[in-house]
């Protein structure tokens, strides 16, 4: 079979990168088209600051940078000074610490030092708190890296090729037009960074990215550094309470600033020239930046800015990358809004995507370009969030802090009822979600809620403590229409969904089935139930649009199968709670005693007036079922519902207290507690794989993940934690925090975490660094919450 024909439009950084990365897993029929004139073609490669800093709040970003490390030092292009992240405020100084901790618990190295240790590694700094170091940053030639990479790529690279089209024969690419000629392709990925949006939109295809203007100066000769004959010696700096990064150049000192007003430009408007992604420098925004940046360093006040640019770089929605195969048109790829930081890593990721149809080295369910809901993708909402994303690229983001615009969005027909209770409301897929209602404070006199540590008790309240507690004693309506679903219907829907999930879905009408969809490699995709309403239809709950798009591009090609998103048209109330049975069958002639409705099975009846389909699941832990409407009726359900419950005790809950109770039940939340890095056996979803079923998609693959090196593991402890902070037995970092909450039924503090599985011992005692403390935890026996069962069979 021939190798496939693939053209890269862009050799910048990430293109180049790219290149070499397929040429070094045996591609031999790649080109790469660039509308520039190399080694130097005009992106923001050619202008970029060229700073690489690890620490990521994602573990895939830091895993990315310290390949682009490894990488660019063995080609020369890197020089390993270190970086010095400095505190001027206690708050920052906090935050300091809590970035060690995902530093840590990603796999790298740092240490927070104290003022005088800070002056010792920098003998420019000016007064200081204290600063993070890590030794293994430092600054990258992001020109010398894009030549290195091509020149050692086995490629044809085609400068001063303009991209003018992509051609597109049926549904699939057939090649690249360019200025000076077309260029046959199988296979294109867009790594134009900047013009992405306009080569995205010749497919007619939206790309949530925003380019901005970011400020960056360099001084003239420094006293102080005079003489200097390295390039580099002092380690990068970060000054995140002033926006501001700076780093050497010889006896000179390179300044960026974040702090000025978001300069947004279309991809359309960028002037075409020798360096158009290079803007005029606008000094007066840059001031408060230089006069901060004198503070920090005092020797600049002896010099002055020599030479600025306002530099376009690539800002997205939710400040990740934007990769993998487009939706729209097949062969299409994207590696988009990625800095030099990331080059070479997301670089090997795409290449290995590309190659082996999965990527081994890195977990990329943050970065899938296909991750949006269609409102993310609009044009108003890029530009904004974008900014937005600008302003904040510094601040210190709490885990709960939302989007403040635009909102809102995407109300549920249960909203109005929300607002009369006094919601207090979060945000999730442009979703309005309430965190905990403020009428409920009338469940508080009574109860003893236990406040959290000052970080963890922001955007909380002790109202969520008692809201839980209620849905353990009484019943609770939860909104859960969030929770993404689609329908699978057809002649060949059972067979497709029996090969495209681990359970045996293919059972009579009216079972549900809980189950796993599996990549090639074993690895967890999501997890799903997957609800039989007739011979040829099914009812899926999954966890969001890469799902969706994971089903259509599993069709068969014989269109026996139809899926629909019907999310936004339909909405779904958890009534959860030892009542629960109580409330509803007061409300319908349908028998719903537990031997007639058995837990996790399902039906289509009526609540009042309201037709619903009735699953009996409960995420918290509690008897209960999930009643789905369609949204013009539910606010009629939620009605009926609230009023027939008052003689029960009803309340409403929030998300606050629903993550608290499921995580006492021990339920896994997708792409926190478990993502596509791990097999169903090490995150203890065994039961959820049926081997004896027939051949599925990732069975194959299971055979050889039977050595659980490590086990998603239930640790309980006296106070609570965030999630993404590191696990330590010993002075060893051993493994991470995935989710944490306080369990308020059974009176402890609750983390879930990823530790060797030697440690998953019950009584094993290891220890969670929360910001500068390590707090001891105990491993436990699972689920901490009704173990045999029992509430929920009730």
């Amino acid at each position: 079979m021939a190798a496939p024909r693939v053209v890269i439009i862009g050799a910048g950084v990430v293109g180049a990168a790219l290149a070499d990365e397929l040429s070094a897993l045996g591609w031999t029929d790649v080109t790469v088209v660039e509308q520039g004139a190399l080694p130097r073609p005009g992106g923001s490669s050619s202008h970029a600051p060229g700073l690489v800093f690890q620490t990521n709040a994602a573990k895939v970003m830091t895993g990315f940078a310290r390949y682009t490390i490894d990488k660019l030092t063995r080609l020369g292009c890197f020089a390993p000074v270190g970086s010095l992240e400095v505190a001027t405020s206690e708050a920052r100084l906090a935050d300091l610490h809590r970035r060690q901790g995902w530093l840590t618990a990603w796999g790298g190295a740092g240490r927070v030092l104290s003022p005088a240790e800070c002056a010792g590694l920098h003998d420019l700094l000016g007064p200081v708190l204290g600063g993070l170091h890590v030794p293994g940053d430092g600054v990258a030639n992001s020109v010398q890296a894009v030549s290195a990479q091509l020149a050692r790529a086995r490629v044809r690279v085609l400068d001063g090729h303009e991209v003018l089209d992509i051609r597109v024969v049926g549904d699939r690419v057939s090649g690249v037009v360019t200025s000076r000629g077309e260029v046959p392709a199988d296979i294109v990925v867009c790594c134009a960074g900047i013009w992405g949006p306009r080569v995205a939109r010749m497919v007619g295809q939206s790309l949530p990215l925003t380019p901005l203007a970011h400020q960056f100066g360099w001084t003239d000769p420094l006293p102080a550094l005079a003489g200097q004959q390295a390039e580099a010696v002092r380690p990068i700096l970060r000054h995140q309470d002033a926006d501001l990064y700076l780093r050497e150049r010889f006896d000179r000192v390179g300044v960026g600033y974040y702090g000025h007003r978001p300069m947004p430009i279309a991809a359309d408007d960028i002037v075409p020239g020798p360096m158009p992604s290079v803007l005029p420098f606008t000094a007066d925004d840059f001031e408060p930046g230089w006069a901060a940046a004198q503070d920090l360093l005092p020797a600049l006040r002896e010099a002055k800015v020599e030479e600025g640019m306002n530099g376009l770089f690539s800002f997205t929605t939710d400040n990740m990358p934007l990769l993998g195969p487009s939706a729209a048109v097949a062969g299409l790829w994207f590696a988009e809004a990625v800095w030099v930081t990331h080059s070479a890593g997301v670089a090997r990721a795409v290449a290995e995507w590309l190659a082996r149809g999965h990527c081994s080295s890195f977990d990329l369910h943050e970065c899938d370009l296909n991750r949006f809901e269609p409102h993310q993708l609009a044009p108003d909402y890029v530009l904004a969030r974008g900014c937005q994303n600008y302003v904040e690229v510094y601040d210190v983001i709490h885990p709960l802090q939302p989007m403040e615009s635009p909102r809102p969005l995407r109300t549920t027909p249960f909203y109005p009822r929300q607002l009369a209770l006094d919601a207090a409301f979060l945000e999730f897929a442009g979703w309005e979600r309430p965190q905990w209602y403020g009428h409920n404070a009338a469940l508080l006199p009574g109860r003893e809620v236990p406040a959290p540590h000052p970080w963890a008790a922001r955007y909380w309240s002790p109202i969520v403590g008692a809201e839980a507690l209620a849905t353990r004693e009484t019943v609770a309506l939860y909104d859960m229409t969030t929770l993404k679903r689609v329908e699978v219907t057809g002649p060949g829907a059972a067979a497709y969904l029996q090969w495209l999930t681990t359970g045996n879905v293919d059972r009579s009408v009216g079972t549900v089935t809980y189950c796993l969809l599996l990549d090639v490699d074993g690895g967890v995709r999501s997890d799903i139930t997957v609800a039989r309403l007739g011979p040829h239809e099914f009812q899926v709950g999954i966890n969001g649009p890469l799902d969706v798009d994971w089903f259509a591009r599993h069709l068969p090609a014989d269109g026996s199968v139809a899926v629909r998103d019907t999310t936004a048209g339909t909405c779904c109330v958890g009534v959860w709670g030892p009542r629960a049975r109580d409330l509803v069958q007061s409300l319908t002639v349908d028998d719903f005693s537990n031997e007639a409705f058995r837990y996790f099975r399902a039906r289509r009846t009526y609540i009042g007036t309201v037709p619903v389909t009735a699953l009996r699941l409960s995420y918290v832990g509690e008897l209960g079922y999930e009643l789905y409407t369609t949204a013009d009726l539910g606010l009629k359900l939620w009605d009926t519902l609230w009023a027939a419950g008052q003689e029960l005790g009803i309340v409403a809950g929030g998300r606050g207290a629903f993550a608290s109770l499921r995580l006492e039940k021990g339920y896994r939340l997708f792409g926190t507690d478990l993502t596509y890095e791990h097999d169903p056996y090490e995150a203890g979803l065994d039961f959820a794989v049926k081997l004896d079923k027939g051949d599925f998609l990732g069975r194959s693959a299971l055979a050889s993940r039977t050595n659980l090196a490590r086990r998603l593991t239930c640790l309980t402890l006296a106070e609570v934690v965030m999630g993404k902070e590191p696990v330590y037995a010993g002075d060893e970092c051993v493994g991470h925090v995935t989710s944490a909450a306080y369990g308020y039924t059974v009176g402890t503090g609750i983390a879930y975490a990823w530790l060797p599985a030697s440690l998953a011992t019950p009584g094993q005692t290891v220890h969670i660094g929360y910001f500068d403390r390590r707090v001891p935890a105990t491993v436990a026996a699972e689920p901490l919450f009704d173990p045999r069962m029992e509430r929920l069979r009730a």
